[in-house]
């Protein structure tokens, strides 16, 4: 009889852990994106393109996607927080290399409501290290764990970067004014995805649109952003004040990529 308890418990056991590692199942829903199901199911924008074969993050409502949920922690970044204090708070193992590396952070600079992963695959600090130097370093090479797809967009986003840099040393005059620049989507919270202006940013994803205080830029206008390339004054925000402006990217990963630095804006006309 104990070894028919036995054999019942065993095969229990078992048939949870297969169902653990299986892929679930989700319906893209209206408004959804890659990013947000990720963090909603514990897993990366990365592991989702690769399980359901994707060449891009472009979803559409009703499309079924596997999902591998995996054991990636994440931590929302909190008012006063420091990836030193993080990294602390979580112990050994997750270092301030380590976080940057698992993030993609080419510096310290976190923001409030930014997703963290804080327990990424082990690294050592001279990996960490040297990781976080080669994404700060314009000819790195990208990881091998990169898709084909992903090195030669970010080669092409590269070489456009130089253009555009060549383009504003070369041709952009303009009054120029230095401000501080923060990122946003057209899905973030309490965002409708409609400019003050009346562009749909959610039809027009690779729209390069920035928010401005009107009394500063006027809207309308058709600037240069350093770092982002030739933008026009769309869109305004209840905390873009004075000297401040908002990029618009396509995804979120992008915006927090950017994160919040001082840039100069050359107002073209």
């Amino acid at each position: 009889m104990k070894k028919l308890v036995s054999l019942f418990v065993g095969l229990f056991f078992i048939g949870i852990s297969a169902i653990s590692v299986s892929a679930a199942e989700y319906e893209v829903q209206k408004g959804d994106t890659l990013w947000n199901i990720a963090i909603n199911h514990n897993t990366n924008v990365e592991e989702l393109m690769d399980i359901n074969g994707l060449d891009s993050s472009l979803i559409y409502p009703k499309q079924v996607l596997k999902i591998n949920e995996s054991k990636i922690e994440h931590y929302m970044v909190q008012k006063g927080d420091t990836l030193s204090q993080i990294s602390k708070d979580y112990g050994d193992g997750v270092t301030v290399a380590n976080l940057k590396a698992w993030n993609d952070l080419p510096t310290d600079l976190i923001i409030t409501g930014q997703q963290l992963i804080v327990n990424g695959p082990e690294t050592t600090q001279q990996e960490a290290t040297k990781q976080v130097k080669q994404k700060t370093n314009t000819d790195a090479h990208v990881s091998k764990s990169e898709s084909v797809e992903v090195k030669a967009s970010r080669d092409v986003s590269k070489l456009e970067e130089k253009k555009e840099s060549k383009k504003q040393q070369t041709k952009v005059e303009g009054r120029t004014l230095s401000v501080e620049a923060t990122a946003y989507t057209a899905y973030c919270t309490g965002c409708s995805g409609i400019t003050a202006t009346g562009v749909n940013l959610r039809e027009n994803a690779n729209a390069k649109v920035i928010a401005v205080d009107p009394s500063v830029i006027p809207l309308g206008t058709k600037v240069y952003v350093e770092g982002y390339g030739y933008a026009v004054a769309a869109d305004t925000g209840g905390a873009i004040n004075g000297n401040k402006i908002d990029v618009h990217f396509p995804t979120k990963d992008q915006a927090y990529n950017w994160g919040r630095r001082i840039v100069d804006v050359t107002i073209i006309n």
